[in-house]
């Protein structure tokens, strides 16, 4: 069940991530020149519509049908977003993330069912008109069908937020969402569930809080702040480095192996974002668009104008909320605990597995190309990438390639797939042939040592 949710989760970021980039953008042009903006300007404020009700759908509908049925996918399902976005008066993100997906798996078994079946010579003819018979056909179905169907589902969302701020119990969304993040799917419920949900409200009043609910630096940092002061062995020699990259770098994935080390630190997250909530509510905070990373440079980037002081106060109040549970829950219950300890247990689980994740064939000293992946191929990927990258110079080894990607979009010619356990089985699946090394942290895996002493073996550089 709880792969399930997971691979669902990945999909659905997968289709916004990487077009975080046109959500910032229509993010600071709303900032900047809507009539309440920082500078309004009339002529360019009319640009926020168009980008927010078809530039954006638009995108993810290409994206997802890229995932499932790559070029031609992505093409027929932009079609298919179109009939969406032209039914629905309100922006049609959610609609999207169904349309583009249908559309690529729609074109695939077509493609599928013809394969071999095509005349020489009609190849060109075949592609052209499938892909505009079957996007008109998705596109009709989506604007008569799926398009009421999706405003409903939006309106009954709506509604259930509603409730809960009519009551008050909006914070309590903190309980479920820490500790789904702490189970990496912190991407998943902030770009596929909060990010909509957010540009919508956005579109209505120029903010929302829904941004800060997952990307909010807080907890994180309070929870590492409390293993500077009351931690042991590495976990505290290593809290200040994962500290000021999750702060003010934004990966948040690095908290998460600290509160794995003590579960009970959940409850400090938990308390920590369920204030945050609290504050931007009652005051009015939040931010114009994603804050990606979620650090806290980008939070304050998407800002608006006369919010500082409700989202600073909900960053810190959360930090300090987190830290100070997190520094008695450590006395009382995290003694024992030791990050040495839980990298040597995660060092001894992948000893055991490595006969069934590596090819017999593989020469690591002839290793030339090597790929971190995970979900987006940003944030986490990136940031191990750089530190392997720092571990082979220092080592004199630099004419090795280290790259990132997502996970889907792994390069066939890899020889070394650096990933998150989590994805080890979906990595391995994309590029049989390529050594998978499986970590749980990032920033300070062990495993990173061993690779670099490995293939310094290989080529006899003992």
């Amino acid at each position: 069940m709880k792969e399930k949710v997971q691979s669902t989760g990945r999909f659905l970021s997968g289709m916004v991530m990487p077009n975080i980039g046109a959500f910032i953008a229509w993010g600071l042009i709303t900032a900047f020149f809507i009539p309440t903006g920082w500078i309004p300007n009339e002529t360019i404020a009319v640009m926020v519509g168009p980008m927010l009700k078809y530039l954006l759908p638009l995108l993810i509908g290409y994206t997802g049908g890229k995932i499932v049925g790559d070029t031609r996918g992505a093409v027929v399902g932009a079609i298919a977003t179109t009939g969406i976005i032209i039914g629905a008066d309100i922006p049609m993100f959610f609609g999207a993330m169904i349309a583009g997906p249908i559309g690529g798996l729609c074109i695939r078994y077509f493609d599928r069912s013809v394969e071999g079946k095509i005349p020489a010579g009609f190849e060109m003819l075949v592609n052209n008109f499938s892909s505009g018979i079957v996007g008109g056909l998705l596109a009709i179905a989506c604007y008569l069908g799926i398009s009421p169907l999706c405003v409903a589902i939006t309106n009954l969302l709506a509604a259930g937020v509603g409730v809960l701020v009519t009551h008050g119990l909006l914070p309590t969304v903190g309980l479920l969402v820490e500790p789904a993040k702490v189970l990496f799917l912190n991407n998943a419920i902030n770009h596929g569930i909060f990010t909509p949900m957010g540009i919508e409200q956005t579109a209505e009043i120029g903010k929302s809080l829904f941004f800060m609910i997952e990307s909010n630096p807080g907890p994180g940092a309070g929870l590492l702040l409390a293993y500077c002061l009351t931690g042991k062995g590495t976990a505290k020699s290593s809290a200040p480095g994962a500290f000021i990259i999750h702060f003010f770098g934004g990966i948040h994935e690095l908290y998460f192996p600290y509160v794995l080390m003590n579960p009970i630190l959940i409850v400090a997250t938990m308390a920590g974002n369920i204030a945050s909530i609290f504050v931007l509510q009652t005051l009015g905070g939040g931010l114009i668009a994603a804050a990606s990373p979620g650090s806290i440079f980008a939070e304050l980037m998407m800002t608006p104008k006369g919010g500082y002081a409700a989202n600073l106060l909900a960053i810190f109040l959360s930090m300090g909320v987190t830290f100070l549970l997190s520094v008695v829950l450590l006395r009382i219950f995290g003694k024992d605990a030791d990050l040495e300890e839980s990298q040597a247990r995660v060092k001894a689980m992948k000893a055991e597995a490595k006969g069934t994740s590596a090819p017999a064939a593989l020469n690591m000293g002839s290793v030339r190309k090597i790929v971190f992946a995970c979900d987006a191929g940003m944030g986490s990927s990136a940031m191990g990438a750089t530190t392997l990258k720092k571990k082979f110079k220092d080592a004199g080894i630099e004419d090795i390639e280290i790259s990132h990607s997502p996970v889907s979009e792994v390069p066939q010619d890899v020889e070394v797939i650096i990933t998150h356990e989590e994805l080890k089985n979906r990595a391995g699946s994309a590029v049989p042939t390529a050594r998978v090394v499986a970590i749980k942290n990032f920033m300070g895996a062990p495993e990173y040592d061993a690779l670099v002493q490995e293939i310094q073996n290989a080529r006899g550089k003992n």
